[in-house]
């Protein structure tokens, strides 16, 4: 399967059915009189987060998402059937942006996740409708009202325990299919990794999702290699293992090469818990691996060094030294991220539920994994811009 993380989509909601235009006729009734059903709502386009995708290569190949127009309403007072909505589903981890890709529409973290990208149109009333004392023969109808049609971009973001990052060739895809099931393609040349590769590994009877981006060389943020394009998917990773090939000759200059890129890129990877792992240790003598760590403390701690010797993990992904230690380090840090986090997201909610109850941000729209809302703001989007393109089709 190819990996695709970007993908740009169409998606148009159905049009709701006419009102239909009828009266009662049967024999051996003598007053008859208005019977037009109303038309139906149209069906939406719904975006939906589901377990078991990791890539958006199914919109390489399609790209328009139109949902059904409602049906037309009929005599007998028989309304039109509601048009089929479209779901798309979505990994977990994408985000959808408008147009422009100035602004996140929604972003999908947790399966069963929902929005509506574009609502149908109201259905239109039939000649019944109108019926009154005064007017008893209304012909009157309503067509019905156009639905919403817009494009946008889905971007993926893979979520995952720790991102691995460093120089090409530094050993990750090494390690990755050492501690996991992963199967990413090694060879002694830069660049082997085109995409992120993801594994699971299992420690203490826990897992532990890794994330293994192409390697980082000097100006990436400015295009060069693959650039930092693929940064994006270690965003969302509570710690990073920065892996520096032992077989270099100047470590602290590849660590600070990395590190360079990480603070031009932005998004607060330079400040996420970062773990530097000597790699390759196997072909270097214990003098040789002694020099090195000190050179790679000293990049990071500075005059700190000695007394955070420790810090610097010291492993071989092809002899299998230091992997386990080095795992439940990782296991620690990012559970204290997890608690962290979900003690946020508590103090979060209860700070929405304080504003919804005050009357504050009411008219907007927001993802809940209980379904689709579209009457508040997801969290961190600007209000003006957070609205979901179906808003109400129909002219109050």
């Amino acid at each position: 399967m190819k990996f695709l993380d970007e993908a740009k989509i169409f998606v148009k909601s159905g049009d709701g059915g006419a009102g239909c235009v009828g009266f009662r006729r049967e024999k051996f009734i003598e007053f008859g009189g208005p019977d037009g059903g109303d038309g139906a709502r149209g069906g939406d386009v719904i975006a939906e987060c589901a377990t078991g995708l990791n890539t958006l290569i199914d919109f390489r190949y399609r790209q328009h998402f139109k949902a059904a127009r409602g049906g037309h309403g009929m005599g007998q007072n028989r309304s039109g059937a509601t048009g089929v909505s479209v779901v798309i589903r979505v990994p977990v981890g994408t985000q959808i942006l408008d147009e422009n890709k100035k602004h996140v529409i929604a972003d999908f973290t947790v399966p069963g996740q929902r929005y509506v990208l574009a609502k149908g149109g109201d259905g239109g009333f039939g000649n019944a409708h109108y019926k009154s004392s005064t007017n008893r023969a209304p012909r009157k109808f309503l067509p019905g009202w156009p639905g919403s049609e817009r494009w946008v971009w889905l971007r993926l973001k893979l979520i995952a325990d720790v991102g691995l990052v460093g120089l090409p060739n530094a050993g990750k895809s090494t390690l990755l299919a050492a501690v996991t099931r992963a199967r990413p393609k090694i060879a002694a040349y830069p660049f082997t990794t085109l995409h992120p590769n993801l594994g699971v590994a299992r420690t203490d009877g826990e897992d532990l999702i890794l994330a293994d981006i192409p390697g980082l060389i000097e100006g990436a943020h400015q295009g060069a290699g693959l650039g930092t394009r693929f940064l994006g998917h270690v965003e969302r990773c509570p710690v990073l293992l920065h892996l520096v090939d032992g077989t270099s000759e100047d470590v602290a200059a590849a660590w600070r090469t990395v590190r360079g890129e990480l603070k031009a890129y932005g998004a607060g990877l330079a400040r996420k818990p970062e773990i530097v792992a000597l790699n390759k240790c196997d072909a270097l003598t214990p003098e040789a691996i002694a020099e090195k760590r000190l050179a790679l403390a000293r990049a990071r701690f500075g005059r700190q060094a000695g007394k955070n010797l420790d810090a610097v993990a010291v492993i071989s992904g092809v002899a299998g030294t230091g992997l386990v230690g080095l795992l439940r380090r990782l296991r620690e840090i990012a559970r204290a991220k997890s608690k962290t986090r979900k003690k946020t997201s508590a103090r979060s909610r209860t700070r929405t539920k304080s504003l919804r109850a005050a009357g504050v941000g009411r008219g907007l729209a927001r993802v809940t994994p209980s379904g689709v809302h579209s009457h508040d703001t997801p969290e961190g989007v600007p209000a003006k811009n957070a609205g979901s393109a179906g808003g109400r089709t129909r002219a109050s």
